[in-house]
């Protein structure tokens, strides 16, 4: 008989409650542990470490190489982002004086913030002076950003952009 005046262990109420929270919080942690391992969204960076350690110099290195080339870096995307629709991505490159940057290399790269496995990386064409196009389609809705690398022999700057995918 289950009673708060019975003496055996298990069959006081008190005992069995506190085995039964002790159960369901044990249980809801292997779950949350598990689902932890399958669903790794892979955001820690391979080398964070020596990002954090030279974040500083590395920022003012890029305020300095900014403010020296003097490039305008200007990027173009789709008005809407719809997912898996392919879309035209642009970027503009001039000068201090409004010339269109020659012989560069733009590297467009979309990083998806909680999922590494679906990032994409691909090179900007150029189709004029200081102009880079691309048709990307992004596979999956929400949030991406855009992270765009623009290299010319030893100099090199990047601007990034957030934007949203929606369904169609």
């Amino acid at each position: 008989m289950i009673s708060q005046d019975n003496k055996q262990a298990m069959r006081n109420p008190w005992v069995l409650g506190w085995l039964g929270i002790l159960i369901t919080v044990i249980t809801v942690n292997v779950i949350f542990i598990v689902t932890a391992f399958k669903t790794n969204p892979g955001l820690v960076d391979e080398s964070y470490y020596e990002k954090g350690r030279y974040h500083d110099a590395n920022y003012q290195k890029k305020m300095e190489a900014r403010s020296r080339l003097g490039w305008n870096i200007s990027l173009q995307t789709p008005e809407t982002i719809n997912l898996s629709t392919p879309g035209n991505y642009s970027v503009n490159i001039v000068d201090r004086v409004g010339n269109p940057l020659r012989e560069a290399t733009v590297t467009l790269q979309a990083y998806r913030p909680s999922d590494a496995s679906q990032d994409l990386k691909t090179e900007l064409e150029k189709v004029a002076e200081g102009v880079f196009q691309s048709k990307l389609a992004l596979p999956l809705k929400g949030i991406w950003d855009i992270n765009i690398t623009v290299a010319q022999g030893e100099e090199s700057l990047d601007i990034s952009r957030r934007v949203t995918v929606v369904a169609n």
